[in-house]
């Protein structure tokens, strides 16, 4: 059933309601069951908090900030949400794409100005680093000055085992994207992640279901990098995260559990089993217990 078959069984509902409706019906299994899942299992949201839901425009923080909005609905024990964009310096059409999505969405959004594109711009190479740096920087201390104690982002498990992945291929380390983290230059707050258990391919079908246009990266870098087809092939090309997507799409074609199978080592660390590791940033070595 589309989204259009499912306007015609509901005339008198609103796109919004609609939308919450997926989230609760056809999309409950594999979006907000798991979503509840991982909040629960790495206990990610405590009686108390006041969580910033981060918002960058793309479909994952969007879909989070609707499921943020239905886990409110059963309040189980109080906590308190704002739904925090930060515009780095989106051009017009971009910034009013976000707005219209969330008025559409019934998303009460917090929006604050920065001027993070201008500080990366004449940086030569990719930006991102830095860019993503800054970012975490500037929403930790607003939601800080709103008086949160969370700040929330829209990683996903696709995020996780790319992370792992990748972190093995071009860092020659194996480390995990962590479900939630403190932070070290804002004592007192916390990073989580509560699509940690969410596959980005279900949150694609929730999107095209309900007929919505997210943002994808809408950096200067890459609106300068994608003028023409051939420009787009060669910055896919440079990204290793889309390296490593691609790899492990491959790998599926003979193996279905590959996907799995990397999370499920983030598990299962056999820690008598490895030459070294680190624990709190000092270095370790099998030959220290053997």
């Amino acid at each position: 059933m589309d989204v259009h078959e499912d306007q015609n069984i509901y005339p008198n509902s609103t796109r919004q309601e609609q939308i919450e409706k997926s989230l609760r019906k056809k999309f409950k299994k594999d979006i907000f069951s798991r979503f509840t899942k991982a909040i629960v299992e790495y206990e990610l949201v405590e009686e108390g908090d006041k969580i910033a839901v981060c918002i960058s425009g793309g479909k994952d923080s969007m879909c989070m900030a609707k499921l943020f909005q239905e886990l409110k609905k059963h309040d189980k024990f109080p906590f308190e949400l704002v739904f925090l964009v930060m515009d780095p310096g989106y051009n017009d059409k971009n910034r009013r794409m976000i707005e219209s999505n969330a008025a559409l969405m019934g998303i009460p959004v917090e929006i604050f100005e920065t001027r993070i594109f201008d500080a990366v711009d004449n940086i030569d190479k990719s930006p991102c680093y830095l860019c993503a740096r800054m970012r975490r920087g500037y929403l930790y201390r607003r939601a800080r000055e709103l008086g949160c104690n969370k700040i929330a982002l829209g990683h996903h498990f696709d995020d996780v085992i790319e992370t792992v992945l990748m972190g093995m291929l071009y860092s020659g380390q194996y480390q995990s994207m962590m479900p939630k983290l403190h932070s070290t230059n804002f004592p007192g707050m916390e990073l989580i992640r509560p699509m940690y258990l969410v596959r980005e391919a279900d949150v694609e079908r929730w999107r095209d279901y309900n007929g919505l246009t997210f943002l994808r990266c809408a950096c200067r870098f890459t609106e300068a990098q994608e003028k023409t087809a051939s420009e787009r092939s060669a910055v896919e090309g440079d990204s290793k995260r889309l390296e490593t997507k691609r790899l492990i799409a491959e790998l599926k074609k003979t193996n279905p559990f590959v996907e799995a199978n990397l999370f499920k080592a983030t598990q299962n660390v056999v820690l008598n089993k490895v030459l070294g590791y680190k624990l709190h940033g000092e270095a370790h070595s099998f030959l220290e217990d053997y």
